[in-house]
């Protein structure tokens, strides 16, 4: 019995963070892959690059960060069977596309590689792919909150500026957002691309072809920053209900000055340090939670910017 609280205690020490780093023998062979879909020029990872590299510390592993560069998913696929190949002690990986990643993922798990999946995808798609667990936002409840919101506001037409449509989970926010309002999703979701200067212009045309569009989502930095540039431009800056995901030093200021209505944090930190935490622990002393983590999501307003804000691409 005695044995057992002991395990527990070191257990939920190291889950914390207080427990003192092992030695090398300890630590030796503890290497995590963390795979993203994200293209390199996606800032908003940078959070989930921090949180890898303090749990990293904190746990004394090692954890790697490999993407496509250009966020092909057939290239991160390949990726994936890559990291299998190298056997490491584990993979965090996210669900970009589940047709795309299955094969590589399973394959993974097969081989007995503990695989916990993050960020993209569902929890149900977890299961299937035989993923010890999700940690992540539920993107259609995500998107589903956002439109209450907008609702709320009087949000009856909208833009749905998406910057990554070949992602399932992209269309998933849009969707939920078009159903809490009431209207069915069509030609409101705008394939953008990643390039600002192209996205700026095509949220510049939408408006000037839609003017009774009177709310908007963007999906993430990469979509809000040269949307941001054509309200600016057009003189719409807190004419329009404009709502967004995740955090950004730019995107925060919008919140503070009212010219975004509230973003919606999914805190990737969680994304990036829970999974290191519980890999190591399930390495170690063979603990894991009992269930899936939901990260977010969250609403940062202009009532709450003001604890967030330091944070942003940091922790936030």
């Amino acid at each position: 019995m005695r044995s057992r609280l002991l395990l527990f205690v070191a257990a939920t020490l190291m889950a914390l963070g207080l427990a003192t780093v092992p030695d090398s023998a300890t630590a030796a062979g503890e290497k995590f892959v963390l795979i993203s879909h994200a293209p390199d020029s996606d800032s908003w990872w940078n959070t989930i690059k921090n949180a890898i590299k303090v749990a990293g510390e904190q746990m004394g592993v090692t954890v790697d960060y490999r993407n496509p560069p250009t966020g092909d998913l057939a290239d991160m696929a390949r990726i994936v069977e890559q990291a299998s190949a190298a056997n490491p002690a584990g993979i965090i990986v996210t669900i970009a596309d589940f047709d795309v990643l299955k094969g590589p993922i399973t394959d993974a798990v097969d081989k007995g590689i503990p695989v916990i999946t993050i960020n993209s995808g569902t929890k149900k798609q977890s299961e299937e792919l035989g993923a010890l667990l999700h940690v992540g936002q539920p993107e259609y409840d995500a998107g589903f909150g956002a439109g209450k919101q907008g609702k709320k506001a009087g949000v009856k037409k909208f833009l749905c500026v998406n910057h990554y449509i070949t992602n399932p989970a992209s269309v998933e926010r849009c969707q939920g957002y078009a159903d809490a309002l009431g209207v069915k999703l069509g030609r409101q979701m705008i394939d953008s691309g990643q390039d600002p200067a192209e996205i700026k212009n095509k949220v510049k045309a939408y408006l000037n072809s839609n003017q009774d569009a009177n709310g908007i989502l963007t999906l993430g930095p990469t979509s809000a920053h040269p949307t941001l540039a054509a309200l600016r431009e057009m003189g719409l800056e807190g004419e329009v209900h404009f709502a967004t995901f995740d955090l950004s030093d730019e995107i925060a200021k919008g919140v503070k000055d009212g010219t975004i209505a509230f973003a919606i944090d999914q805190q990737p930190y969680l994304q990036g340090y829970m999974p290191v935490v519980i890999l190591t622990n399930l390495a170690r002393y063979g603990v894991l939670p009992s269930g899936h983590m939901n990260s977010g999501p969250g609403f940062v307003t202009k009532k709450n910017i003001g604890l967030v804000e330091k944070y942003a691409g940091e922790f936030r």
